[in-house]
C-alpha cells in the first residue's frame, strides 16, 4: 500500500491510497465535491503516474512499479529511536530497543513504559489487579535481562543458575491510588535491595505518564529455592557479590502504611464465603514449573461477594506465599469480609468519609487443607 499526494488548483491537497504494486489501475474515491477539478499528481519513487481528472468526487489513477523499488528489507528505520537496517538478512538493532526499558539514577533504578491494552482491563474498563502484579513482574524481569546478570533461569542470575536456584517471592504489598484506563500509558520504576541475611527486597512505583503523579506503589520480599529439590536456599555470598552492586535503600511505601501484620488464618468456621473446586490450567504453569504467583489474586476472587467486586475497588493487598502449587492441585478459596471506617476519615468532609471494607483470604489444598497463599485486602466504594 503506497501513499501519495495530490493536488487540485484552488483546492486542497489529497493524500490519495493506491493498493497493489502492479500496472493495474485502481478507482479512489477522494471526496473533493462536485465538479470537474484537473488533479496533477506527484511521482512517487518507483511509480509511473498519470494525470487525469476528477469528475463527481472519483479519480482514476495508474501506478505501475519500476525497478527503483525499494523492499521494507531494505529501508532504513529507526525503532526507538535506534536505527534499524537489514544485513545478511538479519536486523542488527539490540534486544533492548523493544523492550522500552532503561536505566536511570547512575543505573540503580529500571524504567520501563507501558500502554494499557484493552484485553487488560475488567469490567470498569480500567486495569485489573491482576495486570498490575503482570507489569510489575514484566519489569522486574526485564531489569534483571538489563543489568547483564541474567542466566540461564527465568530472572535468576549467572551464579543462581549455576547454583540451580531460582527467584520466590514470599510476600508482597501494594497500593493503589488510581487504576489506569484502557489507552492510558503508565511507566514503572523498579530497584532492589538487601532484606536481612538471606533476602532480598523489590521495590516499584507507578506513575500516569501524562502526569507524572505516581498512582500505584509495591515492594516484595524474595528468597532463592533450588529448582530440582523445590526447597528454600539461603543465597549463596557469590549472588549476594553479583547484586550487591545494584541495591538502592530506598522503600517505596511509607511505613505507617505498609501492611507488616501477620495475616490470620481462615477456617471453614471462620470464613463466609468458600469456593471450591478451583483446578490450575497448564496454562497458570510459569517457565519455573509452578503457577505463576499472579493466578492466585484470581482464584482469591472467586470467593469475594459479587455486590464487593461491583460496588467498590481493590485499593491494596498483601498476599504471603506459603507453598508451591501444581496443575495437578485442586484448590478452595476462603474469604471474610468486614466493615470499617478510614482512620483518617473526616466525618465532615464527604469526599473523605465513608464505608470501607477489610477482607481475609485464604487459598488451599482441597484434599489435605495445606495453605498456598494467605492475603488481607482494603476497599474503597467507587
Amino acid at each position: 500500500m503506497t501513499t501519495m499526494a495530490a493536488t487540485s488548483k484552488g483546492g486542497p491537497c489529497l493524500n490519495l491510497i493506491t493498493e497493489g504494486l502492479g500496472n493495474q489501475e485502481r478507482k479512489i474515491n477522494v471526496g473533493v465535491g462536485g465538479g470537474a477539478h484537473s488533479v496533477g499528481i506527484h511521482a512517487w519513487k518507483g511509480f509511473t503516474l498519470r494525470k487525469r481528472e476528477v469528475r463527481g468526487g472519483w479519480l482514476a489513477v495508474k501506478a505501475s512499479s519500476s525497478s527503483s523499488y525499494q523492499s521494507v528489507d531494505q529501508i532504513q528505520r529507526r525503532v526507538n529511536g535506534i536505527k534499524v537496517g537489514k544485513r545478511g538478512g538479519v536486523v542488527d538493532v539490540p534486544i533492548h530497543a523493544f523492550k522500552l526499558g532503561r536505566f536511570v539514577e547512575d543505573r540503580f533504578v529500571y524504567r520501563q513504559t507501558f500502554i494499557i491494552r484493552s484485553y487488560e482491563i475488567g469490567p470498569d474498563k480500567t486495569a485489573t489487579m491482576e495486570t498490575l502484579m503482570n507489569l510489575l513482574q514484566e519489569t522486574a524481569l526485564n531489569h534483571v535481562m538489563s543489568s547483564g546478570l541474567a542466566g540461564d533461569g527465568f530472572g535468576a542470575t549467572q551464579e543462581m543458575s549455576l547454583r540451580k536456584l531460582i527467584w520466590v517471592v514470599t510476600r508482597i504489598h501494594i497500593q493503589v491510588d488510581k487504576y489506569s484506563s484502557w489507552g492510558d500509558v503508565v511507566e514503572i520504576d523498579t530497584w532492589v535491595d538487601a532484606l536481612g541475611k538471606n533476602g532480598m527486597r523489590r521495590d516499584w512505583i507507578i506513575r500516569d505518564y501524562s502526569t507524572q503523579q505516581i498512582i500505584t506503589r509495591a515492594t516484595s520480599t524474595w528468597v532463592t529455592m533450588n529448582r530440582e529439590t523445590r526447597k528454600l536456599s539461603k543465597i549463596p555470598q557469590q549472588v549476594k557479590e553479583e547484586v550487591k552492586p545494584f541495591y538502592l535503600d530506598r522503600k517505596a511505601t511509607v511505613a505507617a502504611t505498609n501492611d507488616n501484620h501477620q495475616i490470620s488464618k481462615l477456617s471453614e468456621e471462620t470464613a463466609e464465603s468458600i469456593r471450591s473446586g478451583l483446578a490450575p490450567r497448564w496454562s497458570d504453569m510459569d517457565a519455573n514449573q509452578h503457577v505463576n504467583n499472579v493466578k492466585y489474586i484470581g482464584w482469591i476472587m472467586e470467593s469475594v461477594p459479587l455486590n464487593v467486586l461491583e460496588e467498590y475497588d481493590l485499593r491494596s493487598m498483601t498476599l504471603e506465599y506459603r507453598r508451591e502449587c501444581r496443575q495437578s492441585h485442586l484448590l478452595e478459596s476462603l474469604t471474610k469480609m468486614k466493615a470499617s471506617v478510614a482512620e483518617d476519615s473526616d466525618p465532615e468532609n464527604t469526599s473523605t468519609f465513608g464505608r470501607e471494607l477489610e477482607s481475609t483470604h485464604l487459598l488451599r489444598m482441597q484434599e489435605d487443607k495445606a495453605e498456598i497463599v494467605r492475603a488481607r485486602a482494603e476497599w474503597q466504594t467507587k
